[in-house]
């Protein structure tokens, strides 16, 4: 087993709730020995509790009968085909120019003749799920999504396949045989989907798996991207959550570092120059010799970023990943009709608010909700906001209370 002292281990259960419930091993052996290596299967009995106030079939037919759900909210699929959307939704009737809702008696129909049902993006619909998530995607410092598959008796929902992100697979209800294959394309990047190596994957579903057990409501499976997997309900409906999480990698690190050489490089005037007259990029592409300019200017430029010339760049992306904890627009809204200096805010959970330097010596809010400008006698009080996460509206004062309420950095607390 290979380590890295750069790894970065979480120190005690109690500092991470959420992942602590998937595991049932100390979080420093999954952190050294199975994320992104090996999959870890832990049994209910292990666990520190159920995942009954996480999801349900109840949830399942509320979401289907009662939410109005679109796609891609929902899809379906059998015998590792996905089914026509509009072979399960319909029209939202009067009043409703929506042509794709969830028609709960067609959903029924294909469930009752072996689909599976696929509730997509239940870190955006289905609450327990949302908090739970944005819990978990904040202790992994990784965006996370989760979808849930309802399969009927008997069934599989999907043939063998890998996926291009991380796994926890959360059994909720009835029983569930996998079957897990090692990778037959290793740590498969998001423009690597399964597909590109169909051949190589239907010839590894042949041969003995790695491992095939049967889950029980309560179990957790952690698998890295790009095992094979596939599975079957076995006696009733089996629903499980699937908790993917699209790890950031290297190669993030290195799609930020070429960008920001290139814009550094772009700085000498050998590469502002024009190519020369007659210059035929249909055809045989640029000169041996231009390449040549290009790639010594790249390597002069890559020589000289440094880790913290991504750092701008790299944040953007982590806050777009994910979204901040909902909050209630209406009773915001009242919250600052309502404002007084004994008002209680408190930061959003997570909003991913800092404080960063601007041109011209300006400070700028930067968060998940956008940025705005600091004046410089707002500083102290928005740092001391972001160090203990609360304030009253007179720490802040009112206009700035105010207008971080109708920005959404802060809530009532």
């Amino acid at each position: 087993m290979t380590t890295t002292s750069s790894r970065r281990v979480p120190a005690t259960s109690g500092g991470h709730p959420a992942l602590s419930r998937l595991l049932a091993v100390p979080l420093s052996e999954f952190a050294d020995r199975h994320w992104s290596r090996e999959p870890l299967l832990s049994r209910a009995a292990d666990l520190p509790e159920s995942f009954d106030d996480l999801f349900s079939a109840d949830a399942v037919d509320e979401l289907v009968s009662s939410r109005g759900l679109r796609t891609p909210f929902l899809r379906m699929a059998k015998d590792g085909t996905t089914l026509a959307d509009r072979s399960f939704t319909r029209g939202g009737g009067i009043g409703a120019a929506v042509a794709d809702q969830a028609s709960d008696d067609a959903v029924l129909q294909h469930f009752t003749a072996g689909a599976t049902l696929v509730l997509q993006g239940l870190h955006r619909t289905w609450r327990p799920v949302v908090d739970f998530s944005q819990a978990l995607a904040g202790e992994l410092g990784h965006p996370v999504q989760v979808n849930a598959y309802v399969t009927p008796p008997e069934n599989t929902g999907f043939s063998d396949h890998y996926d291009v992100h991380d796994v926890f697979v959360l059994q909720i209800a009835g029983e569930k045989r996998w079957r897990i294959r090692r990778p037959v394309h290793d740590l498969p990047l998001r423009d690597e989907p399964w597909t590109d190596h169909r051949a190589a994957v239907e010839s590894a579903a042949l041969g003995p798996p790695l491992i095939e057990e049967t889950f029980a409501p309560g179990d957790c499976l952690y698998l890295p991207r790009g095992y094979l997997h596939s599975a079957t309900a076995l006696g009733g409906t089996s629903i499980h959550l699937t908790i993917g999480v699209h790890a950031w990698t290297r190669r993030h690190v290195a799609d930020e570092l070429v960008r920001a050489a290139v814009v550094r490089a772009s700085g000498s005037r050998q590469l502002r120059e024009a190519l020369p007259v007659g210059t035929e990029l249909v055809g045989a592409g640029p000169a041996p010799e231009d390449v040549e300019v290009v790639r010594a200017a790249l390597l002069e430029a890559l020589a000289q970023v440094d880790a913290g010339d991504l750092a701008t760049g790299l944040a953007g992306a982590a806050r777009a990943a994910q979204r901040p904890a909902p909050l209630a627009p209406l009773a915001q809204a009242e919250a600052v009709r309502a404002l007084t200096d004994d008002s209680r805010v408190a930061l959003r959970a997570h909003v991913a608010a800092v404080l960063v330097p601007a041109a011209g010596g300006q400070t700028v809010l930067r968060s998940r909700v956008g940025s705005q400008p600091v004046e410089r006698p707002d500083l102290a009080a928005i740092e001391q906001l972001l160090e203990t996460g609360g304030a009253t509206a007179a720490d802040l004062g009112l206009e700035l209370t105010r207008a971080l309420l109708r920005t959404g950095v802060v809530v009532p607390a």
